[in-house]
């Protein structure tokens, strides 16, 4: 970009921060249960989505909560379908569509010889006499793949198994020298049934593995779908997470292995499941890294590329969660066109991570995450401020697109509370807070929009070697086939961490990624762990080398490059060529940051992850002419500082803001910051008025709804009201709420309290000063919505001479009320007699614990000094 194009770039940056496309807008995955459905509830729900900011919905089929309920894929339901996507295109929502029921892919459709299949190994004893053996066929479908015998007892294992024949399903066991163990291989279906089914959806998993199967698959659900809602109605279609447990065999695999890897794998199978001191290290190495790569290679061709090229033949995007099992890579996401993760954690590896990386690594400018997924279970229990909160996680690992989890469909004929996915959360407008829900859902289509300018920063690449990790798949140290999963115990936590600390970021990448990858896209390269880097790979990192990159391994072989001990040491290496990104003084280990370049204009996103308020200096690598300070919440410039400095910032607990740095001098939309101010006393002159009652009654601050019995299980909102008399009108002005406070918590559970919560729940760790939202008025003017850090809102335009009467509205979660409803037990038990066991409610018996609601600090004024 040329100088005289700066206030260009920088006018549609500040145009775009202040009124973001309707693109970025969150969607949100809209469960229907059953398929039981009625249009008109469709239609106010789809409306109401619109009304609170959000984008669009994703349809995701799940068990049915009613007797009776439609059958999947019927006459009905895809006319329901229909109709909801062509109101969605009515009121400019995006609309997409899940392939298939619950999960993993898979239904009625799928047969014995279509289904997920896994090798069962048996072993037994036997004397050294020839002997002719059954194969050991349990089920019908199973199949003998190989048999294996080793010298020794169960107890002595041995250093090597011999193949011996099988001859028309009998096992011919020739004589040997003393005890022995037979080990027989067996091809057997996992049974994994489709988890979560819709009524009619119900059957076996499909095997990934298996063009077929996939055919089958896209043929039975995937032309339905897109009969009843043609792809221009359509944003995408879109696969979950792989959850095929165990799946580590396809019918054809031993032929696919030979042609691809160049040797016969049958005299070597065995050595997918003997594991011990025995057995040639390497070579089962070797061979477990072959045979996974061989599964990966057989999904991306079978699975992936076809579901890809048969959105296309109908004019759509394939969107997908690539990561699970069957082992799928970062680099397998090149088969589809949008990528996406899950997972929170801007320190660590999760899914996320992984989906963002490989859209740098492929140009995907757009990268999608499944966001809460498990916030604050059980359901009901998220607050605006913990979807903010695990929000900012998701935009520092690279996100800018989000997909809420979700949104339940509910009829308006259910008891209680109405429908509830088994797990958290639901974020829907039954919740008393959803006042907030449009402020929110602006604030993070904001983000998300600025996230997408440019490109980001990333100056290390991360070798994710997976060779080492395949050959670890299966064994006694990681008997999940989860390639991701492995990955990230490979990595470790302390490495990612460091590396983040340290202010800068960086990519993944696997060996397909290096066919892209030019060797001076990154300034360092690290190896973690390494032992096994194929020659491809190598000749990459010698390029990179040549190209004037540092490569550095970190506790393992050193194929090229430099030899280091430890992460520390990783560290002190890096910063002998590498200043920090972004610097911080001081070092605050809650504070995330994300760098996207824009032509000449440099973009940080300033996150502070933590339960406290942090002060600091930030300072960064790139010096600018200029610093601008803008603010995420309104849109608007805060104030403009010379650059060449470090920009001192103060944030309060899960706030962000944002940095823009140029070089353009152009004083105009320079904004000051704010003076100092003082308090004006508010008084003890208040009262309350719950929705449920006609009368105010006086009350004093801090006042916590949960200390009245009346009102332990309320869910709802009050109004607090009070009258300032000021002499004359004061100009600037604010009302705060107060400042937070922190609590100690395990990730898993509430304070003080053993928890069994599934997978990374997050909550925010603070007890706010107000339970849960706040609407003000001021002398009848709606001045806001106060939700998170800072609980503080300008209203001085609105203050007059005179008495000045102030409404604060406070609105709390329906943890309370879902305590006590009945209806969620009552669909429940209906669900399971009708349906069986498809599901269960998550930690409803948690759902009061440490609920605070209220105006749980008393406000202040604060007003502008003269």
């Amino acid at each position: 970009m040329h100088a005289n194009d700066m206030p260009e770039q920088m006018d549609l940056l500040r145009a775009g921060f202040a009124d973001p496309p309707a693109d970025s807008r969150p969607l949100m995955r809209w469960w229907w249960f059953g398929p039981d459905v009625d249009r008109a509830e469709l239609a106010r729900e789809l409306d109401a989505m619109r009304r609170a900011g959000l984008g669009g919905a994703e349809v995701a089929v799940v068990y049915p909560l009613s007797v009776p309920s439609d059958s999947y894929l019927s006459e009905t339901f895809l006319a329901d379908l229909r109709f909801a996507a062509d109101e969605a295109r009515r009121l400019g929502l995006r609309f997409d569509l899940t392939v298939g029921s619950g999960w993993s892919y898979g239904g009625p459709h799928v047969t014995a010889d279509l289904a997920a299949r896994r090798l069962h190994w048996d072993r037994q004893e036997i004397g050294p006499a020839a002997v002719d053996l059954p194969a050991p066929v349990a089920w019908p479908s199973d199949e003998l793949v190989a048999a294996y015998v080793g010298e020794g007892s169960g107890t002595e294992a041995a250093g090597a198994w011999a193949p011996v024949p099988v001859v028309d399903g009998v096992v011919r066991v020739p004589a040997g020298r003393g005890p022995r163990v037979l080990l027989v291989a067996v091809s057997r279906l996992t049974g994994q049934q489709v988890k979560r089914a819709a009524a009619g959806a119900e059957g076996w998993v499909m095997d990934h593995y298996s063009a077929t199967a996939t055919a089958r698959h896209i043929q039975a659900v995937g032309e339905r779908l897109l009969s009843a809602v043609p792809g221009e109605l359509l944003g995408s279609v879109f696969c979950d997470s792989l959850e095929v447990h165990g799946a580590d065999w396809t019918p054809g695999l031993l032929e696919e292995f030979h042609e691809r890897r160049g040797y016969d794998p049958g005299p070597l199978l065995w050595l997918l499941h003997v594991d011990n001191s025995n057995v040639d290290r390497r070579a089962a190495r070797r061979f477990r890294a072959d045979y996974y790569r061989t599964l990966t290679e057989l999904c991306e061709e079978n699975f992936l590329a076809p579901m890809r090229r048969w959105a296309a033949s109908h004019g759509v995007a394939f969107r997908i969660q690539a990561y699970g099992v069957p082992p799928v890579g970062i680099s397998s996401y090149r088969h589809a066109d949008a990528f996406e993760g899950e997972g929170w954690g801007w320190k660590d590896i999760p899914p996320t991570r992984w989906a963002s990386s490989a859209a740098q690594i492929y140009g995907r400018s757009i990268v999608s995450s499944e966001i809460w997924t498990w916030v604050h279970s059980p359901s009901f229990r998220a607050t605006p401020l913990d979807l903010k909160g695990e929000a900012h996680e998701h935009l520092l690992l690279g996100i800018n697109q989000f997909v809420g989890h979700g949104w339940p469909y509910s009829p308006p004929s259910a008891d209680g509370l109405g429908w509830l996915f088994y797990a958290a959360g639901a974020l829907d407008d039954r919740n008393p807070w959803w006042p907030a829900a449009a402020p929110l859902n602006l604030y993070l289509q904001r983000l998300c929009w600025l996230m997408r300018q440019g490109e980001r920063i990333s100056d290390i690449g991360v070798y994710a070697s997976s060779r080492d990790v395949y050959a670890d798949l299966g064994s006694r140290q990681r008997r999940a086939l989860d390639l991701w999963h492995g990955t990230r115990e490979h990595i470790g936590y302390d490495l990612v961490r460091a590396v983040r600390e340290a202010g800068l970021d960086f990519v993944l990448f696997d060996d397909d990624a290096v066919e892209v990858l030019e060797p001076d896209r990154f300034s360092d390269i690290v190896l973690p762990f390494v032992e096994d880097v194929p020659e491809r790979t190598l000749a990459w990192l010698e390029a990179v080398e040549r190209a004037g990159g540092h490569v550095r391994s970190v506790g393992g072989n050193a194929p090229t490059g430099t030899a280091l001990d430890s992460v520390p040491d990783l560290l002190d290496a890096l910063h002998t060529d590498l200043t920090a990104d972004v610097a911080l003084d001081p070092p605050h280990p809650t504070v995330g940051t994300v760098h996207r370049r824009c032509g000449d204009v440099d973009i940080y996103l300033v996150v502070n992850t933590g339960p406290e308020t942090v002060r600091f200096e930030l300072e960064t690598r790139d010096k600018h002419g200029r610093v601008e300070h803008w603010d995420p919440t309104t849109g608007h410039a805060l104030h403009r500082i010379p650059g060449h400095r470090p920009v001192p910032l103060t944030l309060e607990a899960y706030q962000a803001t944002v940095l823009i740095g140029f070089d353009d001098d152009d004083p105009t939309h320079a904004a000051q910051p704010a003076d100092q101010t003082i308090d004006v006393a508010f008084g003890d002159e208040w009262a309350v008025r719950f929705d449920d009652d006609d009368a105010a009654v006086p009350v004093r601050l801090p006042h916590r709804w949960e200390d009245d019995p009346a009102r332990r299980h309320y869910s709802g909102s009050a109004t607090y009201t009070t009258s300032i008399h000021l002499d004359q009108a004061t100009g600037e002005a604010w009302l705060d709420l107060g400042t937070v406070t922190p609590i100690e918590t395990d990730l898993r559970g509430e304070p003080g309290l053993l928890s069994r919560l599934r997978g990374p729940a997050y909550r925010a760790e603070v007890i706010p000063p107000v339970g849960e939202i706040a609407e003000v008025t001021l002398n009848g003017n709606h001045t806001g919505i106060l939700f998170s850090p800072p609980y503080r809102l300008p209203i001085g335009e609105h203050l007059r001479g005179g008495d000045n009467r102030i409404e604060i509205r406070v609105s709390n979660t329906n943890a309370n009320a879902l305590a006590v409803d009945r209806g969620v037990a009552a669909f429940t038990d209906t669900a399971k007699r009708h349906y069986g066991n498809r599901f269960g409610m998550q930690h409803i018996d948690r759902a009061t614990v440490a609920v605070n609601s209220g105006l749980l600090a008393t406000p202040r004024l604060l007003v502008k000094k003269d």
